[in-house]
């Protein structure tokens, strides 16, 4: 049985984070087996996947791509995420969003680290980072 796997937008505290954005994960499902289930988060697209972790109380600089889009899974923990001019706390299953050009970061919350599955679309180079603010002087 195939449904359609809930996305950030889904979540009143996050919807304004992807409204109106074009989205190539916007075809997220969930396949139920005997066994249990699998998310599908990408079929047949060119990306590139990393699982980030971030420790309690630190966070990624400011930054925008231009060859790349990001989808964010949160595996675990709390984050504080910005993307353009949008700021909110997520949790472990939620989702987001960040078209190529805008502005994001994410923030660890509380005292574990925090692991976020990335799915990056476009050319991806970690050169391709544009840091608006950084907490290392990067």
């Amino acid at each position: 049985m195939r449904h359609t796997c809930p996305t950030m937008s889904d979540n009143p505290a996050t919807a304004s984070l992807t409204a109106g954005r074009a989205d190539p994960t916007d075809d997220l499902f969930v396949v139920e087996r005997p066994w249990g289930r699998f998310e599908q988060f990408v079929t047949n697209e060119p990306c590139t996947v990393k699982i980030i972790t971030v420790q309690p109380g630190h966070r990624l600089s400011l930054q925008t791509h231009d060859r790349r889009g990001e989808f964010w899974r949160i595996l675990d923990g709390t984050l504080r995420v910005t993307v353009g001019h949008d700021t909110r706390t997520v949790r472990s299953g939620d989702s987001v969003w960040i078209p190529v050009r805008t502005l994001h970061r994410m923030e660890s919350l509380g005292d574990t680290p925090v692991r976020v599955l990335e799915i990056a679309f476009g050319d991806f180079d970690e050169a391709d980072i544009v840091r608006h603010d950084d907490d290392y002087a990067r």
